[in-house]
């Protein structure tokens, strides 16, 4: 659920269970806007509201069909407008990466974030980052694991292709330690044990 008031925006993430059922609270969120912020129009403003819940609940939201409950209907239309600022481009190809749906519901049944959005609270915002790029959209990094390496060469014979001559011959004499079990590695100890 979002809202937005003059100053402010709050958004309610929660979990239905079931049809008709009442609304579990998950976490709140709320975010005074920076000056600039403030100009926006109303319409910028409601998808800014929702844009900081998707950044500030991504880790629930990942993979999920999100509904969004917005007490300003114009939101819905405004995904589907081809002219439009260079922002809310930016912010609407986000939201058609993402499985969302946006619904109608007036601030009188919104109550809890409407309630919220109008709570003023002075404090230094801290501003979205919705600068990134496309490159870097749902780009998880990973190290590579420390065996990784004698895997690859006990499977298939073939060294890091950046490694250097020094780490080749100690990957080769480390691998007398190893027996591959595919999809296994197993450690020989001293003792002739497998571990």
């Amino acid at each position: 659920m979002c809202d937005v008031s003059n100053s402010a925006l709050r958004v309610v993430l929660g979990q239905r269970a079931g049809v008709g059922n009442l609304v579990h609270v998950i976490a709140y969120a709320s975010q005074t806007m920076d000056p600039t912020q403030l100009n926006y129009t109303t319409t910028e403003k409601e998808l800014l509201a929702i844009v900081f819940a998707l950044d500030k609940f991504c880790s629930y939201l990942l993979g999920s069909k999100i509904i969004v409950f917005s007490d300003y209907a114009a939101l819905r239309f405004l995904l589907k407008k081809p002219d439009a600022k260079p922002r809310l481009i930016r912010w609407m190809l986000l939201l058609q990466e993402i499985n969302i749906e946006i619904k109608d519901k007036k601030g009188a049944e919104n109550s809890i974030a409407d309630h919220l959005s109008r709570i003023e609270r002075k404090s230094d915002p801290m501003p979205i980052r919705d600068e990134f790029l496309d490159e870097q959209l749902l780009h998880i990094h990973t190290p590579t694991p420390w065996f990784a390496d004698i895997c690859n060469f006990m499977a298939a014979s073939q060294f890091p292709l950046e490694a250097s001559q020094l780490y080749k011959e100690k990957l080769a004499s480390d691998a007398k330690y190893y027996i591959w079990d595919d999809p296994y590695l197993w450690r020989l100890y001293n003792d002739q044990v497998i571990h």
